[in-house]
């Protein structure tokens, strides 16, 4: 019942129509909420205290575009390990205290050179190379369904607005598979080209296990990655999660701008 719980708490300052959840070193975004009121995490029942650098653990509550947003700074990681209900309650308690839709945000290694650090990717699909799913387990009905469909796992309709919203700003917003690994440690340069002849665009250690949960509690989703780095075996770069958080604020203010304006556009 944490994620009920947790929306009790979200309510209490704001009825969310939009959730967004922030990667790593992407918290600028939380910056443009009007009438803000921060939670933290620990007054959240069942989220998790982040244990990595570029993650708050504070949900940023109030409007952004005229609109009702929870901005969720951070996440738990699957390579955090240990009990997986922070991974879980913060999606079903978004869905809870009434949003609609969840946005979710990345810092991503790009497998294209013309997708340098800095830009930003829209997320068209996934692939899940985690080697877990988010659902497995005894499942709840009153939740979703045992067996969800991810044919449009992000939403087209809601992807056309992002280009749009990043159109009117001139805000180069290019688009891609995101591929999923557990981590903690970076790819390999092997790994870089079988997961680009697999068909990936971008790599990183988040998002998809969030997708899964929202699609399966009927939110529908949009995500966008910011390009940190070229992945590994295609720049002469050194990866390192500081390295990482560096380029990831390169990225941040076009990601709080597009994400302002995204919203604006769901009113």
């Amino acid at each position: 019942m944490s994620a009920n719980d947790a929306a009790a708490v979200i309510t209490r300052h704001v009825r969310p129509r939009v959730g967004i959840v922030l990667g790593s070193g992407l918290g600028a975004v939380a910056d443009t909420v009007q009438d803000a009121t921060t939670v933290g995490y620990e007054e959240l029942p069942g989220f998790p205290r982040p244990g990595v650098a570029g993650h708050a653990g504070k949900a940023v509550l109030g409007t952004l575009g005229g609109v009702p947003v929870a901005v969720l700074m951070g996440r738990a990681h699957f390579y955090e390990g240990g009990d997986p209900e922070p991974r879980i309650t913060p999606v079903r308690a978004l869905q809870a205290a009434g949003a609609e839709v969840l946005v979710l945000t990345n810092a991503a290694g790009s497998l294209r050179a013309e997708l340098g650090p800095g830009r930003l990717m829209a997320i068209t699909d996934h692939i899940n190379l985690t080697g877990s799913n988010p659902l497995i387990g005894p499942n709840d009905e009153s939740i979703g369904p045992r067996f969800p469909s991810l044919r449009d796992a992000y939403d087209p309709k809601l992807r056309a607005e992002l280009h749009a919203a990043a159109s009117e700003l001139g805000i180069e917003l290019g688009e891609g598979v995101y591929l999923a690994v557990s981590g903690p440690s970076f790819e390999t340069p092997a790994e870089i080209r079988a997961f680009a002849t697999l068909g990936a665009d971008a790599v990183g250690m988040s998002t998809v296990h969030e997708a899964i949960l929202a699609r399966h509690c009927g939110l529908r989703v949009a995500a966008v990655s910011a390009i940190s780095n070229l992945a590994e075996g295609l720049s002469d770069v050194p990866l390192s999660h500081e390295q990482t958080l560096a380029d990831a604020q390169r990225a941040a203010g076009d990601l709080a701008r597009l994400l302002e304006a995204f919203v604006g556009r769901l009113a």
